[in-house]
């Protein structure tokens, strides 16, 4: 399998300019654990997750650091931590660069990136653009899937119907919101992630169903709006 058989598309973006507190509020309402940021040329500059935003003054969580370890951080390194902690926007307190791979790569080198630099996610790049994003979660639903996480790719057949399935959901304007991994195995489809509305659940499953080679459809997608 490869990342663009697992990875989550319609990644949740920022700008560079976003304030600190609507990051949080779209990491609670969205249900997900980053944002990627973008600068003004719609490139990837970083990517603000939970952990980036849990030392805060805010929060009274932006304890000291002990003694022997200011002693040996350089004023610079004092500075940046300052910054990380303190700052208000998005170019502040976002993590760079941001680590990603491309839609080709595979799960064991998708894997052994986020043991190397302790991360819980990466960006998926296909011709030098955001396409999806993976995390552990979606390594986890894969296991799920497959019963094992196989050194192939899908079978062709699965492969081209999970890109199907992919282009439909983003033709339709209402369905753009909505963050859905997509897992198929022979014809089965699973779906997880997120979605605004009850409505909405129902038509991502009403379209899909109506896709030639589409044997059945398991949702398991939850409510990012209450009521």
């Amino acid at each position: 399998m490869k990342a663009r058989d697992v990875m989550t598309p319609n990644v949740v973006t920022v700008s560079v300019d976003a304030p600190v507190p609507e990051i949080a509020r779209l990491l609670v309402e969205r249900r997900i654990s980053a944002v990627a940021v973008l600068d003004g040329n719609g490139a990837v500059a970083g990517v603000v997750s939970e952990g980036d935003l849990i030392r805060r003054p805010e929060l009274g969580t932006d304890k000291p650091r002990s003694r022997w370890l200011w002693f040996l951080l350089s004023p610079e390194e004092e500075a940046r931590d300052f910054v990380k902690t303190h700052g208000l926007r998005a170019r502040d307190v976002m993590s760079r660069p941001a680590l990603g791979v491309s839609a080709d790569a595979s799960l064991a080198d998708i894997v052994d990136l986020m043991r190397k630099e302790r991360i819980k996610r990466v960006l998926v790049f296909d011709g030098g653009k955001l396409a999806g994003i993976v995390t552990r979660t979606d390594l986890l639903r894969a296991l799920h899937a497959r019963e094992a996480l196989p050194t192939g790719a899908l079978p062709p057949d699965d492969q081209a119907l999970r890109a199907k399935i992919l282009r439909a959901l983003a033709a339709e304007d209402w369905a753009n919101n909505a963050i859905v991994n997509v897992q198929v195995r022979g014809g089965q489809v699973e779906l997880w992630g997120a979605v605004d509305s009850d409505e909405q659940r129902q038509a991502i499953r009403v379209a899909i169903e109506g896709i030639p080679g589409v044997r059945g459809v398991t949702e398991h997608l939850v409510r990012t709006r209450a009521g």
